[in-house]
């Protein structure tokens, strides 16, 4: 749960909050946590901007409002070092492309990597080959926070349909607010059930299946940063034994969903993607490519229907 921000304000001094800056930086430190956490969580409960935070300059105000008491913030700060709760979860948002996105511990958090995957899908459809892609059916499959769909549905925006799937009713409640937030509820359509099971009646149909699946083998997981390990859903994290349990259910039933030419792109994690390129090589799928993540690492899968079926 996001902590309970008072609807009143609450108002201390420049120099007040200036200490108290001091005191969470050092501690930051301490702790090994981004001690650029500190001016994040007081851009969002201060209206300091960021360049004030850096130059020290609110220091000289003679108040500055906050959405809870020095007391409170010092509780919350002590649950992201102590608990290592992540600070998204306890400010209960997150930014992702252009989107500030609700999220909850029933949700994994947004990464920036993961954005990628909108601006893959965009260029998978662009050439004369696929030019009917955009204005089809595309599926974010186990959406979370309904993030891809959202991408999905800023960038087509004449697609006949954009279809969010995810098997946690919690999860699906997070991305059907998202959706309403941000206007899109229109443009998204919601289902609860795994994979694309919940698509039958789109067999054959789909101009493009993305996911970001669980990836991470089974006995890795207690070793993920205790932000993840400890706080992020296993079940969104989790993909068996060699961590390609759902990747290759993805790869056999998009086959039978997507329509020929039909893009199949996926988040995959580092040292997979021979596995995955395999995969995909024995099922019905062509122009197999591997793309880098943010920091080089190759990180995304796309191919695309094969106009035959392979036997």
């Amino acid at each position: 749960m996001p902590f309970p921000f008072s609807e009143e304000g609450h108002f201390v001094s420049g120099v007040e909050l200036w200490d108290w800056r001091r005191g969470a930086t050092i501690a930051a430190k301490a702790a090994g946590v981004p001690i650029g956490e500190v001016d994040w969580l007081l851009q969002a409960v201060t209206t300091l901007d960021r360049l004030s935070l850096r130059l020290d300059s609110f220091k000289e105000q003679p108040q500055v409002e906050l959405r809870l008491s020095l007391a409170d913030l010092t509780r919350l700060w002590e649950q992201r070092l102590q608990l290592r709760v992540p600070l998204q979860y306890l400010l209960g948002t997150s930014a992702w492309r252009e989107f500030s996105l609700r999220v909850s511990p029933a949700v994994l958090i947004p990464r920036p990597e993961t954005e990628l995957l909108i601006d893959l899908a965009v260029s998978a459809t662009q050439g004369l080959a696929h030019c009917e892609l955009p204005r089809g059916h595309w599926a974010d499959l186990g959406t979370g926070s309904g993030a891809i769909a959202l991408g999905l549905a800023a960038s087509f925006p004449h697609a006949e349909g954009i279809y969010a799937v995810d098997v946690s009713g919690a999860a699906l409640a997070v991305a059907q607010q998202n959706a309403q937030d941000l206007g899109l509820s229109h443009k998204i359509q919601f289902y609860q059930g795994s994979w694309l099971q919940p698509l039958s009646h789109l067999k054959g149909r789909l101009s493009g299946l993305v996911a970001n699946p669980p990836y991470i083998p089974t006995a890795m997981l207690p070793e993920l940063q205790p932000e993840v390990a400890w706080h992020e859903p296993h079940l969104a994290l989790d993909g068996g034994q060699d961590g390609l349990e759902c990747i290759r259910s993805l790869v056999s039933a998009g086959v039978d969903y997507l329509q020929p030419g039909g893009v199949w792109l996926v988040e995959m994690m580092a040292g997979q993607a021979g596995a995955v390129v395999e995969l995909l090589e024995q099922s019905s799928y062509c122009q197999i490519q591997v793309h880098p993540d943010l920091a080089g690492i190759d990180r995304f899968a796309l191919g695309y229907r094969s106009e035959l079926r392979q036997s």
